[in-house]
């Protein structure tokens, strides 16, 4: 039993942040298309090959568009289309809307979580505040709100 005093331990949220990274796939795989068509224009309708330093630069912008969607859709509305369903949210640690600065630095450590089996994903099943590397990292929370935008329960 808690203390009185005591607040309940912060939900992880893991299960809803699959079902986001899950349902922003599709998204990501149409830009993800247009970039290779851009590339293709640019290399004169030939195949982009790996390990050349279009194939690296191709690599680059799909990284790239992907951060610049998901940072562009945290700062404008707090959440990407894959966050939409879930109503969930970024938010700034203290409350408000995150700086684009600190929202590359969740999506930049939260790409390197993901680049190691998702292990800064895992670890907020045994951070104190539930909270994964790149929400530390950035000093952003990643909060599920029924309430917010005037959302029924």
């Amino acid at each position: 039993m808690n203390a009185p005093d005591s607040a309940p331990r912060p939900r992880a949220l893991l299960g809803w942040r699959l079902l986001c990274l899950t349902y922003d796939f599709f998204p990501m795989l149409a830009l993800w298309f247009v970039t290779i068509i851009v590339m293709l224009a640019i290399n004169r309708g030939e195949a982009v090959q790996s390990g050349t330093w279009a194939g690296w630069l191709e690599t680059l912008l799909m990284f790239a568009v992907t951060g610049v969607y998901a940072t562009v859709s945290w700062r404008r509305g707090g959440q990407t289309i894959g966050m939409k369903p879930w109503r969930v949210y970024v938010d700034a640690a203290s409350g408000g809307q995150a700086s684009l600065r600190t929202l590359w630095i969740r999506y930049l450590v939260g790409c390197v979580s993901l680049g190691l089996g998702g292990l800064g994903f895992w670890w907020a099943l045994f951070d104190r505040d539930r909270l994964t590397w790149h929400d530390r990292a950035s000093g952003t929370r990643f909060v599920r709100d029924l309430q917010r935008d005037g959302a029924s329960v």
